[in-house]
Parts: structure tokens; sequence; C-alpha cells
């Protein structure tokens, strides 16, 4: 596929005028402009199916969808009817709204080995309340994080074990600590160097690699032998590996786990969830043990978001959406492998991870990870009309939508073969892209 010269003037004024008045530019750091080539646009303005529009009006095929929350595709009919429906009703009240029951059932009816649930507006107020819940059962400080996978929540306890950990306490950040994923012994070593210390263990259940070895059962086993509970963080894998999470997938079952991400495709809904033992901490029944604040937001209950949940899960219940999702991801692994190989770039591109939810690898000349080269590519898949910083696809790509990323990929691997061979700073319009989690910008 030929390049097409785009124009970003819109994308330009809009991007000075977010710096401006956004500390980042924006809301969200991995939509941020470091992310991001010089050549992309700078915000979009509408999307439909798995087709986005920017603030010049170009037209892209998107992949990553929302940091992989809208699973059905943007402005999905019946989810959007159900929260138009609920708007006409109000959104808000001073008691609960009746559609919060009707939602923890209808969520419960899905995730049937947890007794309760609690919704909240994002993933990090899940993750944080399971990791609270976990230190207030066990009476312990630490919790013990998956260092392999990215990121957990945007939450002191966890922001404060990365790079990135300006204005945390350092009395904070010693209370998080490292295992390694599918690496048991790392985990009987983060035990025996803190006996008796840690309340949680807290992964996703599935990144890149599937468990091996029956990792996460001996983790959970393990967990428990020395008093610590195990919390699986479904944000991504819940209703994309499968309709249950990957916890159903693998045959796990967690004390507590979390969800959000896909759960309202795109509307702003999380879940906590686990059993009554654990959960009921946060009731207002129990009176063994001392109460915990659990996720109590002025918005958690918020109406038109409950709707848009729960018709989400109808459509996951009633359609072969997980399965698409498979399918389609398989369909664009093979045509992007297929790729490589016709450029011979098997040394330096790699596609990886689940077929519903693949991510990408670029490395340099000397088999190096570049960010370089990985700024090189999204600027010509997006000259290609195709923006995908992952290659996460939703219910709506289909075949066409696949076959044209693909054609898409193909001329923008012509231009990283050559950028081997005569250098990346030849081709690279600007600078690269930078990791999110640095202590200091401009380093």
């Amino acid at each position: 596929m030929t390049a097409r010269i785009a124009k970003f003037d819109a994308s330009e004024r809009l991007r000075a005028k977010a710096h401006r008045i956004i500390p980042g530019g924006g809301h969200t750091y991995a939509k941020g402009d470091d992310q991001y080539p010089v050549r992309s646009p700078s915000h979009i303005v509408r999307g439909a199916g798995c087709r986005v529009w920017d603030a010049d009006g170009s037209e892209y095929i998107e992949y990553g969808m929302g940091n992989r929350a809208v699973t059905l595709g943007h402005a999905y009919p019946s989810v959007i009817e159900a929260a138009k429906r609920q708007l006409d009703l109000g959104v808000n009240f001073s008691r609960p709204a009746s559609i919060e029951v009707e939602a923890a059932e209808k969520f419960l009816s899905i995730i049937t080995n947890a007794e309760m649930v609690k919704f909240s507006k994002d993933g990090s107020d899940a993750t944080s309340g399971a990791v609270k819940i976990a230190r207030a059962y066990t009476g312990r400080d630490l919790i013990a994080i998956c260092g392999d996978q990215p990121f957990f929540a945007v939450d002191d306890w966890f922001i404060g074990s990365t790079a990135m950990h300006g204005g945390i306490t350092k009395a904070t950040r010693s209370q998080t600590v490292k295992f390694r994923y599918n690496d048991i012994e790392s985990v009987k070593a983060l035990l025996a160097q803190h006996p008796g210390q840690i309340a949680g263990f807290i992964l996703e259940p599935t990144r890149i690699d599937p468990p091996k070895n029956n990792f996460l059962h001996e983790l959970k086993r393990i967990a428990h032998e020395n008093g610590a509970l195990l919390i699986l963080d479904e944000m991504i894998t819940g209703f994309r590996w499968h309709l249950r999470g990957a916890q159903a997938l693998y045959g796990v079952d967690p004390d507590l786990s979390t969800w959000g991400k896909a759960l309202a495709n795109g509307f702003s809904v999380s879940a906590l969830a686990g059993k009554r033992e654990f959960m009921r901490l946060g009731d207002l029944e129990q009176t063994d043990r001392e109460r915990v604040f659990l996720l109590s937001t002025t918005h958690g209950g918020e109406t038109h978001a409950l709707a848009a949940a729960m018709a989400t899960m109808d459509v996951y219940t009633s359609e072969p959406v997980i399965e698409h999702l498979h399918r389609a991801g398989a369909r664009l692994r093979e045509g992007m492998k297929t790729a490589i190989a016709r450029h011979r770039l098997e040394r330096h591109v790699s596609v990886m991870g689940a077929d519903c939810n693949l991510l990408f690898g670029t490395l340099d000349g000397d088999g190096n990870p570049s960010q370089s080269f990985r700024t090189l590519f999204l600027q010509e898949t997006i000259a290609r009309v195709v923006i995908m910083p992952s290659l996460v696809v939703s219910y709506a790509h289909q075949d066409a939508d696949i076959d044209q990323t693909v054609d898409a990929i193909d001329g923008a691997l012509e231009i990283y073969a050559r950028a081997l061979a005569d250098g990346v700073d030849k081709h690279l319009v600007g600078r690269p892209s930078i990791p999110v989690y640095r202590t200091w910008n401009g380093r």
C-alpha cells in the first residue's frame, strides 16, 4: 500500500492548545504525544465500528480500541441505545439506583465463582480496592506484584514501584515487592525474604505467554500456605480470552478478581469481585473485623454506564464475540507474519501474544529493542491509514479490515527494511517515542 500525504493542521492546533491547559496534553499517559510519531493525528473526533476520524477529517482503521476498552466496536448500537434510554431516567441519585442490583446480578451470573461484586469507574479503583481488602484481611502491609507486567493502578502502591515515582513516599514504595511470571521460585524467594509480611499477590492471569507448569495454581497454593490472598487482574483478559475471563480458561479460582475495559464497551465501569469472606469487609453487616472503606465513589453507580455494561454483557452471551476476537486476531497474525517473511525481517519484527490481544516487537540492526524503529513503524502504518499501538482487534474488525491492515503493514515493513540498510534517521520524521515510565523528561 502506498503512503499518503496527510494533513495534520487541526491536530497541531489542538496539540498546542492541549499542552497549555492539560498536564501531559491529555488525560491518559498511554495516549500521549510522546507515545506516537510526530506525523500522527493528535485527537480523534468520532468513531464507528473499527474506524475513527481525526480532527482533520482523515479516516483510519484503529487497533487497541481505547486501550482495549472497546471490544464490540465504537458506538455499538445496542450499547448506545441502552445508555440513551437510561439517560432519560436520570444518572445519579441520593440512594442507590435499582439498576445497580440488576447489573450486579447479571455480572455474577457470568462470573459464577465470585459471590459479591462492587462497581466503580476505572481499573485502578478496583485493583486498589482489592489490595486494601488483602491488607485488612491479613493484617499485613506488603503487596507482591508481577514485575513482568506493565500496569496495575494509578495509585501510589503501584506507581511507586515504577521509575515515575515522583511525589510518592519511600515508605509507600517499600511496601510493594515483585515476583516474576511463570517463575514459582521467585515467589518462594519473596516469601522467604519477607516471612509473614505479604498480604496478597496480584497479577494478570496471562499477558504474552500462557501459564506454564501449573503456575497460577501453584501460586495460589503457596500464597494460601503463607497466609496471603491471590488477586487476578482481569482488566485485559476479562471478556476477551474467555467469557468468564482467563481464570475460567485456566481453571483457577482467585480470592479476588478485578474487571474493566471490555466490561462496558468503552463506558466507564470497573468491578471488584470475589468471595464473600473477603468482600464482606466492606459491607454494613459484618461485626468481627474492622470495616474497610471500599470503593465509595460518587459516580460508581452511574446509571447509564451500568446500562451500557449490561447491554455489553448481553452481546457477549448471545453472540460469538470471543470466538470472533480469536479468529480475527489469528488472521491478522498470519498476515503480518507473511509480510515479515516477505521482507526478510524475522530477526527484527515480531508479532506475539494471544490472538485476541496481539502485540508487536521492533528491533534494530543489532537485535535490540528500538523505540526509533517502533516509531517509524507507527509513522508508516499511520501514513497508510492504520493506527496500531498494538494489534488488539474488536468484534467490529472484519476480514476486509484485517486484509487492508496487512497491506498497510506490508508497506510499512518495506520502509523498515530500508531503514535497517541506510539508517532509521533518514526515514523517521522527528523524535522517537519514549517509554511512559521515566524519572525525568528528556532522559
